[in-house]
């Protein structure tokens, strides 16, 4: 298949790990919600840039306590896939996080914009964490706006979580 679509102008990857390849597709939306409401408050690049790395962080996490290799995540079903879903205007999943950082209810982004993954998704994450074993705090906190939390104490808290190594 590789061979049969590769061009000058488009290149294909081939990665045998199907885990992996899934949960990046899955969880990268669930971060790209967290880009657009930093966005929505007009926190900053720096402050979004942060979130992505700590999101990609998750991510591999998760992954590697499902079976999936940690190299999956730091390549473009990875990285590549979260920094355009959480950086491009026409981020679906980052448009809803900026809205519902602006008042609107997760319904209303949802109507507005169409198809929101991360709405769906993140619940669905946060328990395969938790079964699993692991803390996903970026993906608790969205659950926890979704659910009707103010996404300003939800930054409080997260900033105010004890430090830890990268």
């Amino acid at each position: 298949m590789q061979q049969a679509v590769i061009s000058a102008t488009f290149r294909v990857y081939v990665n045998e790990d199907l885990v992996g390849v899934e949960l990046c597709a899955a969880a990268k939306n669930v971060i790209a919600l967290a880009a657009g409401g930093v966005d929505g408050l007009g926190l900053g690049d720096n402050a979004k840039a942060a979130l992505i790395a700590r999101g990609l962080a998750e991510m591999a996490r998760l992954g590697e306590a499902c079976g999936a290799r940690a190299e999956t995540f730091f390549g473009l079903a990875g990285m590549g896939d979260l920094m355009v879903t959480c950086w491009s205007r026409h981020g679906r999943n980052r448009k809803a996080g900026e809205l519902i950082a602006q008042g609107a209810e997760p319904e209303e982004a949802a109507a507005q914009i169409g198809t929101v993954e991360g709405l769906t998704t993140a619940p669905v994450l946060r328990d395969l964490s938790r079964r699993v074993g692991i803390e996903l705090p970026i993906t608790e906190g969205v659950c926890h706006v979704l659910d009707g939390e103010d996404l300003n104490d939800l930054a409080a808290r997260l900033m105010g979580r004890q430090p830890t190594r990268e």
